[in-house]
């Protein structure tokens, strides 16, 4: 877990933050010191925190009794907007474990529907199944508030291997994300076929033309092996200019480490600029230009390693490490690094490994 350095005392806190106001010439701007480590959220421009203020909804579960699903949504809103349905990691079941990520897009004026699923002692179809029918619930309940034409799916580890089948059925069967749809994953488990008769290698020759794609993979990650993610991108039927491969590489700046392990992005072990920089600034531009078509966003979301995509903030003349960007993934580290290989039984897709 990545650990507070900066958070030790009111003093250091007032320290830490003179410093930062000290220095103009930097690529980061002081914002506030609620991030750990010297570098600040975005001032302006893509990750930086929109004006809306955040309103929730909880309703229960339909699926696992005794949790709600919650929709994160624009404070004020008075018509449905782009909705963005999220699939948890094993353990994260805890909307405070990534409030920051659901915070920022409503924030930017979109909703995010956040599911809970029970992570031991059920089936893996049990959680596909809860995660599905909460998405469900949340649609057919308030329709005043989720927009379907424009919709995304992000998830994370085991999440974000079953957002291959949530979205391709919600996709294809439900009919949504007609005026713009997108994937991020981060750090993907195993994929499933859990929604539909189709296998993942059919799902994944069929998705929609319209789909964009972020695949993200963290470096110091232990747990997931990264040809999960590679097999998935390879494989899917979403053209290379609409799709980018991202490799993010831990920093240590003025003695605070970037970490980029199997829990990146995640509010609660710590909340820094990897977050804002690495996470939200590229899932901003994709939500721009997925649901809007703007040209600036791609540049940043999906822009094959442009200088506006790959470059990451500073502080007194420390660079954070650039993001890596391709087309064309290979692995860098061997299987047995991994607590869940690409080659194991449990993987269905074991024949992609690479």
């Amino acid at each position: 877990m990545r650990t507070n350095l900066f958070k030790i005392s009111i003093l250091l806190v007032l320290l830490a933050a003179c410093s930062k106001s000290e220095n103009k010439s930097d690529s980061s701007i002081l914002i506030d010191d609620d991030l750990e480590g010297p570098i600040s959220r975005p001032s302006s421009g893509y990750g930086a925190d929109g004006s809306y203020k955040v309103a929730e909804i909880d309703f229960l579960n339909p699926e696992y009794a005794g949790t709600n699903v919650t929709i994160f949504y624009p404070q004020g809103i008075t018509s449905a907007r782009p909705t963005i349905f999220y699939s948890h990691p094993y353990g994260g079941e805890d909307k405070e474990y990534n409030r920051g990520l659901f915070e920022f897009i409503a924030k930017k004026g979109y909703v995010v529907v956040f599911v809970p699923y029970r992570t031991i002692d059920v089936s893996i179809d049990h959680r596909y199944l809860t995660l599905w029918n909460g998405f469900m619930k949340a649609v057919a309940d308030y329709p005043n508030i989720i927009d379907t034409l424009k919709v995304g799916f992000i998830g994370h580890s085991f999440g974000g291997g079953a957002t291959i089948d949530l979205s391709y059925r919600a996709f294809i069967e439900k009919g949504w994300g007609q005026d713009g749809r997108f994937l991020f994953t981060m750090a993907p488990w195993y994929s499933y076929p859990w929604g539909s008769s189709l296998t993942t290698a059919e799902q994944l020759q069929n998705f929609p033309s319209n789909t964009k794609m972020i695949s993200q993979v963290y470096d110091e990650d232990t747990v997931n092996d990264h040809r999960m993610a590679i097999d998935i991108f390879r494989h899917i039927n979403i053209a290379t200019s609409e799709k980018d491969y991202i490799y993010i590489k831990s920093s240590t700046i003025t003695g605070y480490k970037y970490v980029t392990d199997h829990v990146l992005p995640n509010s609660r072990s710590a909340y820094d600029a990897l977050d804002y920089y690495g996470v939200y600034r590229l899932l901003d531009a994709l939500i721009d230009y997925s649901f809007n078509g703007s040209a600036a966003g791609k540049k940043v979301a999906l822009g094959n390693g442009s200088t506006e995509q790959i470059t990451m903030p500073g502080y007194n003349g420390q660079l954070m490490a650039p993001l890596e960007v391709t087309d064309n993934p290979s692995p860098k580290y061997s299987q047995d690094k991994y607590k869940y290989p690409c080659n194991s039984s449990n993987n269905p897709r074991i024949d992609y490994c690479q």
